[in-house]
């Protein structure tokens, strides 16, 4: 069982100043649930965050379910408790507020654009912020790994991927494992695909039923304190025929590149073509149907995004997945993933089970 984490402390006014630093509004009104959490702690379901020139004017809003919770989470901000958590912020404000147009709906807008300050739409001002990791959050996504790292190790252990289980009952059982290792959820719907089931990347876990010769495609990870665990291997069932040695040494291949390829100030679509590259090298470049891989931490898809249509550069601490894979339509597919980060000295993994072709 992975050991127990002590994170170093979050400075989450620290965060709240970095924001600050580069607001061009009197104020700003932060309402994604997952920012909120970032900038000042708070996990409640509902909620708000008013960011204002002067730190003191700073204030969290809530309803009363959360009186007791937003003191303990965000005891150095003002809480504001009323039910709509934006008006009672906005009424706070003045001069211009920016705010998150991707977190506030067309009618939301509409009722509170009269009310008060001028809204300044923005995007992806905290989502910038969040792309680089402080060593809080890597100690924790790294909780998240090792916990996901030591569920597939005690499925595998148990003889829980075999002919004659189905494909749901393989999720499932990962799925509790992860929780009995310390996960707080899961952090996507578990995929489990198996035989031709693995040519569809995002295939649903169901009741196909796995049986020897299967490639057996098992895509999943652990929540651990709000961050996410991101990883896919692939195994075969029984020996593996040479078409699927094959495809899995391209992947193989494929991924160490992608990983390889990753180094600050790198450019999102070379990593990107870096992989591919190696996949349309050998002849399977139409069956890599998707980009090599995302940003991982409060968010399972998060910032940055490697793939050919990708813009920008690596920052050094970024937190990313490199995923690429080869899927042949009525055979099989192979996917093999790893959550990593963005080091000037080479990334650093964090997933750490073996990417050697497993035959169970």
């Amino acid at each position: 069982m992975p050991g127990t984490v002590t994170p170093s402390p979050i400075d989450h006014a620290a965060r709240r100043d970095a924001l600050r630093a580069g607001l061009e509004q009197s104020a700003f009104l932060v309402t994604d649930l997952d920012n909120v959490r970032y900038l000042s702690g708070f996990t409640g379901s509902n909620g708000a965050l008013l960011i204002a020139a002067d730190p003191a004017d700073d204030a969290v809003a809530t309803d009363g379910r959360y009186l007791t919770q937003v003191a303990e989470q965000a005891g150095d901000l003002t809480a504001v408790i009323e039910r709509d958590v934006a008006s009672a912020l906005l009424a706070r404000a003045t001069g211009t507020v920016g705010f998150e147009a991707a977190a506030m709906s067309f009618a939301d807008h509409a009722r509170l654009r009269d009310a008060g300050p001028e809204l300044v739409p923005t995007t992806r001002i905290v989502e910038s912020l969040r792309e680089v990791k402080d060593a809080h959050e890597i100690e924790l996504l790294a909780r998240a790994c090792a916990i996901s790292d030591d569920a597939l190790a005690a499925l595998l252990q148990e003889g829980g991927v075999r002919p004659g289980v189905t494909e749901a009952q393989v999720a499932r059982r990962l799925e509790n494992l992860m929780y009995e290792l310390g996960a707080e959820a899961v952090a996507f719907d578990t995929i489990v695909a198996a035989g031709a089931n693995s040519a569809v990347p995002h295939h649903r876990a169901a009741g196909a039923v796995l049986a020897p010769g299967d490639f057996v495609k098992i895509d999943f990870g652990a929540r651990y304190e709000g961050y996410h665990a991101d990883m896919t291997r692939t195994f075969v069932l029984g020996e593996p025929a040479p078409w699927q040695r094959e495809v899995y040494g391209v992947v193989a291949a494929a991924q160490r590149a992608g990983r390889e390829a990753l180094a600050p100030g790198a450019e999102v679509r070379a990593v990107d073509g870096a992989a591919r590259a190696v996949i349309e090298a050998a002849g399977y470049g139409e069956q890599f149907l998707h980009g090599l891989g995302h940003g991982v931490g409060l968010q399972i898809h998060e910032a940055p995004t490697l793939g050919k249509l990708g813009s920008g550069t690596l920052s050094d601490g970024a937190v990313v997945t490199v995923e690429p894979g080869v899927y042949l339509p009525g055979r099989g597919g192979v996917r093999i993933e790893d959550t990593l980060v963005v080091r000037g000295d080479g990334p650093e993994l964090l997933t750490r089970t073996t990417k050697d072709l497993i035959a169970l």
